[in-house]
């Protein structure tokens, strides 16, 4: 009889969460298709509860089925139901992105408030403003040093404030090309600067 019920339950309901997770990380497409019907709208209710701007909760749901494409192999149901493994992922991803974004725009504010000060003052803290100059200059080379592709994906990103998507649109590239083209030119980035933490 439980044999039956089981057999009956997948014709009804379709195959259980574990199994569309087994096939996923088989590199079955349709089973990623499948879980995200079955659970879209559940994980994008987790991110709209920490990610205000639209753009950005549509980038981090992609963001999530993506990694649970990638790692859909390491699941284990010790871990628990695999609903609240992808509750758990959307989560995480919904606040490194809101950190992100505050922290862009607390450097943002920063930088406003510093040219404001110097246009207020432009006689004084002239030491700085050279500092600042000399630390503008030594970006502007490291931008240089990137490869466009990675250098417009950063430009596109931190200077004109555009999420992933729209960086994508603008490019008329594929979305996860353009992630690993930011996180590849922030890496390079963030060693260059590395030796010049301090004076930041």
């Amino acid at each position: 009889m439980l044999m039956i019920g089981s057999i009956l339950g997948e014709i009804e309901y379709g195959p259980s969460d574990e199994a569309l997770l087994k096939d996923i990380s088989h590199q079955r497409h349709e089973a990623l298709a499948e879980l995200y019907g079955r659970h879209g709208r559940r994980l994008r209710a987790a991110i709209d509860g920490v990610v205000l701007e639209q753009a950005d909760a549509d980038d981090v749901l992609q963001e999530i089925f993506l990694q649970i494409w990638e790692e859909a192999a390491r699941y284990s149901p010790r871990v628990g139901k695999p609903l609240g493994w992808m509750v758990t992922i959307a989560r995480r991803r919904a606040i490194d992105n809101l950190r992100r974004r505050q922290a862009y725009s607390r450097a943002q504010e920063r930088y406003q408030t510093r040219v404001a000060q110097h246009a207020a003052n432009p006689g004084r803290d002239t030491e700085e403003a050279v500092v600042l100059n000399d630390l503008r200059r030594f970006l502007q080379r490291c931008m240089r040093r990137l490869p466009r592709p990675q250098r417009q994906a950063v430009e596109l990103a931190f200077f004109d404030g555009l999420s992933h998507r729209e960086i994508a649109a603008v490019t008329r590239t594929p979305l996860g090309t353009v992630k690993t083209r930011l996180e590849l030119g922030l890496q390079k980035l963030t060693l260059a600067l590395q030796p010049l933490r301090h004076k930041v």
